[in-house]
């Protein structure tokens, strides 16, 4: 489950860091299975939210399948440069892990490079970040070519700044040409360094993945081009990690998306297509779930696939409800959509999870969300209501028409069946009297066909 360099490229210390991938390097699995978790704050109007950030963090390790064994909360005056924390301290912490046993020392707040090194070279210990944990999960889950081009973009971008760590070990050794990542095809020139060869390498394989991501973001583009062609309304669902987008999709549709307890469970988007009670097609996209200090560049990383909430009519926003954080979740994932552009989207609000929490968190809820559906996609209770507002975030879409068809024109009435709802059909009178519910792009095609208000001049038999 878990890969880096192996113990005979970085010693038996960095052998263990998870997270070291980078070229065509053979690659060894070292299962790091005991974590030792750190998380500082430096204002203590903060420390609620450090507790909660840090107890995250321990569930995002967990869906790693890395065994905890203690958790350090710190509140430090000032960030440093050398260890993020004061160095008394960092000392403490590094010794600390090493008596509990801990393979890995794993920080909430995001190192540099340089404190990453300084942490690792004097406490002799791997030691990764909340940034480099989710880069993990996200390798883990991603299945389709287009997200695991993302996560490697993502990984490049993170590892780049840290080569002068990972490679530190050969100033001390001589190399001649074909040694270090990449074998023989990665020949040092003259006066070129191993440091210097693996930027090399690196800036290649990114010009790579940009330009395979592009070629994705076109072909994108060719498909919702096609949707344009024959439009369908079209709605995204989004929200924090585990709050149940997937199970949303599969009870909407009948879909079989990947659905699991844990956080980030799903990383590739899926579409798929429903009708609603009136008739009207309607697709639905599950997305990538939100977190809250999401890495900045993995957003930009995951674009092409976080478009589709973008492109979306409007979104559908899933809340979990049986969260003590809900209020923060939802806080977080607004936040990360008015950064894709998608602020401005038409949402509709939906509590899941509510048969896990009792009638008075039910009441806070609603009053901090009270235009929001009440649902649980588990027993089923609320869908109807979700399918109804659904039905009325699209009601300017479809127009309700009442006609009478002759019997030669039987394509009309094919085309309702295809393209909407038939409330009623009768052909006792010898033509076809027929009530139905038809997107408003067809209603010209049934013109002819509506009958004329006398008093008006006007065709009727709309409703």
């Amino acid at each position: 489950m878990f890969w880096g360099w192996g113990d005979e490229v970085l010693g038996n210390e960095r052998g263990r860091c998870i997270l070291r991938l980078m070229f065509d390097i053979r690659e060894k699995p070292n299962a790091v299975e005991s974590a030792f978790l750190v998380g500082a704050y430096f204002d203590r109007r903060q420390k609620q939210e450090a507790t909660d950030l840090l107890e995250e963090l321990a569930e995002l390790v967990g869906t790693l399948g890395i065994n905890i064994i203690g958790k350090e909360l710190v509140f430090a005056r000032e960030h440093t440069a050398r260890y993020l924390i004061g160095s008394g301290k960092s000392a403490e912490l590094m010794k600390q892990a090493k008596e509990i046993g801990a393979d890995c020392i794993v920080w909430d707040n995001e190192l540099s490079p340089g404190q990453q090194r300084a942490w690792e070279s004097e406490g002799d210990i791997c030691v990764i970040d909340r940034h480099e944990v989710i880069l993990d999960i996200f390798n883990m889950r991603a299945k389709t070519r287009e997200a695991r081009l993302q996560v490697e973009l993502a990984k490049m971008e993170y590892s780049i700044p840290r080569l002068t760590r990972m490679w530190a070990h050969l100033d001390r050794q001589g190399g001649g040409a074909g040694g270090g990542v990449g074998g023989a095809g990665a020949a040092r020139g003259e006066g070129e360094t191993q440091l210097e060869v693996d930027r090399r390498l690196a800036s290649k394989r990114l010009d790579k993945l940009r330009a395979d991501l592009e070629e994705v973001k076109k072909q994108r583009e060719t498909m919702r081009k096609e949707r344009i062609r024959t439009p369908v309304p079209h709605a995204a669902i989004v929200g924090y990690t585990n709050a149940g987008k997937s199970s949303l999709l599969n009870k909407l549709t009948a879909a079989d998306a990947y659905v699991e307890d844990k956080l980030f469970a799903t990383v590739d988007t899926t579409t798929r297509r429903m009708e609603l009670p009136d008739g009207q097609p309607l697709l639905v996209t599950d997305t990538v779930g939100f977190i809250r200090n999401l890495p900045h560049d993995l957003v930009q990383s995951f674009r092409a696939t976080l478009e589709e909430a973008i492109q979306a009519d409007f979104l559908i926003h899933v809340i979990d409800a049986s969260s003590l954080q809900a209020v923060e979740f939802y806080k977080t994932t607004s936040k990360v959509l008015e950064e894709l552009g998608a602020g401005d989207k038409k949402v509709l609000l939906a509590l899941n999870k509510v048969d896990l929490i009792d009638d008075v968190r039910l009441m806070e809820l609603r009053r901090e969300f009270p235009e929001a559906i009440v649902i649980s996609v588990k027993t089923g209770q609320g869908m109807d209501d979700l399918l109804h507002r659904l039905h009325d975030f699209l009601i300017d879409r479809v127009v309700r028409l009442t006609m009478s068809l002759p019997l030669d024109r039987m394509d009309l009435v094919a085309l309702v069946h295809q393209e909407g709802k038939m409330l009623s059909e009768d052909y006792d009178t010898g033509r076809a009297e027929i009530q139905c519910v038809i997107s408003k792009r067809f209603e010209s095609r049934f013109a002819e066909f509506l009958p004329v208000d006398p008093e008006a001049g006007k065709k009727k038999g709309k409703k």
